[in-house]
């Protein structure tokens, strides 16, 4: 019985330790229908379980080859839209070793990060002389309410090297546009996903490659349940939406548009198939209605 129970608790251990694998089981709902998108390649891909102070917080793919999220998916929480300021930029330990616990740690100062971890993922130093570019975010800490929520955005797993204007007049404007509609609109939970384009531009630090910049950002969410009687100029933005911007200093302005156009773009862009997905069934509208009847009849029954 002992040595049941011993097993039993090393199994239970290892479910909790393992957020860095072949399938996003253990973060699955973050996604809508607990399904991720389908349909986006690369070349050494790594199904991140964000982890920060023991409670998992979002889900990243991540292409270790490039040092570069390709998309991370999150649920959103109404917010007042506020940032944070001091928080340190964390990095994910277990693409350096599969012993390392599942909570992302602060990197330390560079001249005492180890080489596994610039190996494995992008480090601060890569975006010290790339002077047109800034640490953009996939889950902004914009959409997210709660204060560890909004701290484990601070990771380079979730970020990606933006056109500094860009993020700042562009990409930033929208993401706030997305809240206060989110926040107005949007009664239940919304499924966000957020991802990136390859380009054939890379960063380079000491002579070597070291990260893929992207050459598009994109975002869609999945809203199910909202308001119906919301005003005619966003009813048609539910249940699902979404938008893409090109990663330029010129000609970046933020295209919205629905989902169905979204992923017809995509598909002719590097590692993303024909039969790209990003929501199940493309997202499914509640019909409230219907739910009150369930409801109802499981009253009576």
């Amino acid at each position: 019985m002992h040595l049941f129970c011993t097993c039993v608790l090393s199994l239970s251990l290892l479910m909790v330790r393992a957020t860095v694998s072949g399938s996003f089981k253990d973060c699955s709902h973050f996604f809508y229908m607990q399904t991720p998108p389908a349909g986006i390649r690369g070349a050494s891909l790594k199904r991140i379980c964000q982890k920060y102070a023991d409670k998992l917080r979002y889900a990243t793919l991540y292409d270790s080859s490039r040092r570069l999220p390709l998309y991370s998916a999150y649920v959103f929480k109404k917010s007042d839209g506020k940032r944070r300021m001091d928080t340190p930029w964390m990095y994910e330990p277990q693409l350096v070793s599969d012993n390392e616990s599942g909570n992302m740690k602060t990197l330390p100062f560079t001249q005492d990060t180890s080489p596994l971890i610039e190996d494995s993922q992008a480090v601060l130093d890569d975006y010290t002389d790339a002077i047109e570019y800034r640490r953009g975010p996939l889950n902004p800490d914009l959409h997210q309410a709660e204060p560890d929520d909004k701290s484990s955005t601070y990771t380079l797993t979730n970020v990606v090297p933006l056109i500094t204007d860009f993020l700042d007049t562009s990409w930033y404007p929208y993401l706030d546009i997305i809240r206060r509609r989110l926040n107005n609109f949007c009664h239940g939970k919304s499924f966000m996903v957020t991802g990136v384009t390859i380009s054939g531009a890379t960063i380079q630090r000491d002579n070597r490659d070291r990260l893929v910049i992207p050459k598009h950002l994109w975002l869609a969410y999945c809203c199910p349940r909202f308001d119906r009687n919301s005003p005619y100029e966003v009813r048609f933005m539910f249940p699902t939406y979404a938008g893409y911007a090109l990663n330029e200093l010129a000609g970046h302005r933020v295209v919205e548009v629905p989902l169905k156009t979204l992923q017809s773009f995509l598909k002719s862009k590097t590692d993303i198939d024909s039969d790209i997905s990003i929501f199940y069934k493309d997202c499914v509208s509640e019909n409230p209605f219907k739910k009150k009847r369930r409801d109802l009849t499981s009253v009576s029954v």
